[in-house]
């Protein structure tokens, strides 16, 4: 079925050498006047396309080009999805058979699907093997929420302060609903939906007498929180393993085996949304692995299928029949073409060893942004794991006061130079394609320090 069986890992260099390449000025002539057309019709554009309006045409690898042969090099794998890079050859082959030979079948059975179950079935930790698909992560959420309902016969359900989970009723009422002065997706948040701060250990809400983060003053905040603000009938703590929206923050090592236990002793299921850090993000196939904790529910999406839409949602064995009441099952998901996306993905991450290239090249990138962080003043904090990363740009190191001008100075500055990435604000976000070596990953750095060092400038620091 798949020519590519055999493709060398080092099949995006080719079309790597020598990016990026800048031609005409950033936005090009023809991306500005696409753009324009575009946007008499078409609303509601990202942040990153605000700051940013570029028209792309093509991508292979870690290489993106624009409309005006203008060439950059990925740091965003088009926001966590294209994470084994743009058009891999099986990934695109996979997917343009199963479209010449069968395009939807609604929820029966195909050859590719059982692959796929089969798969996925031997990837995932502990008892989680009883998998329903979907095309977008939001669908997935949405259906999870409804599964653990049925587990539970309980409604309610807690998430951290600024996760993201979608952006339909019940996955946005799980995430920060007021940003600014927009009530972006309010005006109220569904009943029985609850928030409770996660830790940051950058910025910590409770410490102890060190001045380190204080985890078990979390899990106490909880127990208290279910008994005071909730009726008593928490479903589920509908968590990201790592936030990603929020800026790559990471938890204490600690906090999601202390979490378990919480949820172990009230009879709460644990919920870990990975649509965006899952799938080897961070060198692992969940990013809650690291921990060696196994949830009750996991969803992952976004790099699912390296760019076409597919997602799923999965719970443990002994909570199989639960899925059999929801009406589980929607129009596109599971479709022959996007099973066929998330079976050669899987396949292209175990061929090509792409675990083990986030570990190496996750630890040189961690390394230099450590180094980085000694010699900013602006730098109040790097963070990651992995490929998942993120860079805080504070006005002063002992006041941490977040430096939302330099963020977008920063995020523009390096796109003129080539670097297609990420906005959040005053975090800068990374997420390169899990394919990537060292001298790219070097590159990439590059042109984000000489960003902020020309912003430092700009501000007076230096």
């Amino acid at each position: 079925m798949n020519k590519h069986n055999n493709i060398s890992k080092d099949w995006w260099k080719e079309s790597a050498v020598g990016i990026p390449k800048i031609i005409t000025e950033l936005p090009g002539p023809k991306s500005k006047v696409m753009h324009a057309n575009t946007t008499k019709y078409m609303k509601g554009l990202s942040g990153q396309v605000k700051l940013f309006p570029i028209c792309f045409e093509e991508g292979s690898g870690i290489m993106l080009k624009d409309v005006d042969g203008n060439k950059y090099l990925d740091f965003s794998s088009g926001i966590y999805v294209t994470s084994l890079g743009h058009c891999h050859p099986k990934i695109s082959e996979a997917i343009s058979y199963w479209a010449k030979k069968l395009m939807n079948a609604h929820d029966f059975t195909t050859p590719v699907k059982e692959k796929l179950m089969e798969k996925m079935a031997g990837i995932l930790p502990g008892k989680l093997n009883c998998i329903q698909l979907y095309s977008d992560g939001t669908t997935a959420v949405e259906a999870a929420i409804r599964a653990a309902r049925a587990i539970t016969g309980k409604h309610e359900f807690i998430s951290g302060y600024r996760d993201f989970h979608g952006k339909t009723q019940a996955a946005v009422s799980c995430a920060q609903m007021y940003r600014g002065e927009n009530f972006s997706y309010g005006p109220t948040r569904a009943a029985g939906f609850y928030m409770v701060p996660r830790p940051d250990p950058y910025r910590p809400l409770w410490t102890k007498v060190n001045g380190s983060i204080d985890t078990d003053a979390y899990i106490t905040f909880y127990e208290n929180f279910l008994k005071e603000g909730t009726v008593g009938n928490v479903a589920a703590f509908v968590l990201e393993p790592a936030q990603g929206w929020a800026g790559s923050i990471f938890p204490p090592d600690d906090y999601f085996p202390k979490l378990k236990k919480l949820c172990e002793k009230y009879g709460i299921l644990l919920y870990d949304d990975e649509v965006l850090a899952g799938m080897g993000r961070t060198g692992e196939w969940l990013t809650l692995n690291h921990w060696n904790v196994v949830p009750d529910i996991v969803t992952i999406g976004k790099s699912f299928g390296n760019g076409f839409p597919v997602a799923a949602m999965i719970v443990s064995e002994e909570n199989g029949d639960a899925l059999e009441k929801i009406s589980a099952s929607s129009s596109y998901g599971g479709n022959p073409m996007a099973c066929a996306a998330a079976l050669a993905s899987i396949e292209v991450i175990e061929e090509e060893e792409i675990l083990q290239n986030v570990r190496n090249v996750g630890a040189f990138f961690m390394k230099r942004l450590e180094k980085m962080k000694a010699e900013h003043p602006i730098i109040g904090d790097v963070k990651g794991k992995g490929f998942l990363l993120g860079i805080e740009l504070v006005k002063d190191k002992k006041t941490k006061e977040p430096f939302e001008e330099a963020g977008k100075l920063v995020y523009q500055k390096a796109f003129r130079r080539g670097l297609a990435w990420i906005p959040a604000g005053h975090i800068l976000r990374m997420s390169p394609p899990l394919i990537m070596d060292e001298k790219h990953a070097a590159m990439g750095l590059d042109i984000i320090e000489d960003s902020i060092s020309e912003v430092e400038k700009e501000f007076g620091y230096v």
